[in-house]
């Protein structure tokens, strides 16, 4: 079956579009990118860094907390986390409105790691050197036979689980060389 019978898109806000605001009174919009997408996806924050933001009276797409984003650039797919509410999309995302018969997170699984849709986005390509994926591509996956809803959510559960796991291995791995690094430090300056 087609995606879209399970779902509805919705493309972010074309940037270009977007005027910038000098008023005080304006909102200030964060924008999502690649980095949020990333963190949402693992479950862990990464350390802080200037977001780049846009004051606009512009009507503009937001996330909000639990909204499933989906990269064009990437071709990944995450659930929006709470650190990100309110944060602008742009054309380079679009948000997946899930209407029936398949888990969230399973959804994810499938557009993250699922051979036979990376091999459909891959052949929509057509021997393209910049890889960008489409609305349309998007559009026309079809997704193959779904288990049934309780196994979806085991199988979607577990995934992000892993993810998060390997983000906090890897967390500590890089704050474990970071201390011996500095011990190596000290101990030399002491030499």
């Amino acid at each position: 079956m087609k995606i879209t019978e399970l779902i509805n898109l919705k493309s972010g806000s074309p940037q270009f579009r977007i005027k910038e605001s000098i008023l005080q009174e304006s909102p200030i919009y964060k924008f999502y990118g690649q980095a949020e997408l990333e963190e949402d996806l693992a479950g862990v924050q990464t350390y802080k860094r200037e977001n780049k933001q846009i004051r606009t009276l512009d009507e503009v797409t937001t996330l909000k907390k639990g909204d499933l984003i989906f990269s064009l650039i990437s071709g990944t797919a995450s659930i929006v986390s709470n650190v990100h509410d309110n944060y602008l999309f742009t054309q380079n995302y679009v948000m997946l409105d899930i209407e029936r018969g398949i888990d969230r997170n399973y959804l994810i699984y499938l557009l993250n790691e699922n051979k036979t849709i990376t091999h459909q986005f891959h052949d929509g390509l057509q021997g393209s050197m910049v890889l960008k994926y489409t609305v349309k591509q998007l559009r026309e996956l079809i997704i193959p036979e779904l288990p049934t809803l309780e196994k979806q959510q085991i199988i979607g559960n577990i995934y992000l689980k892993q993810l998060h796991l390997q983000a906090i291995r890897e967390r500590m791995a890089k704050n474990e060389t970071k201390l011996n690094l500095l011990k190596l430090s000290e101990k030399n300056k002491y030499e």
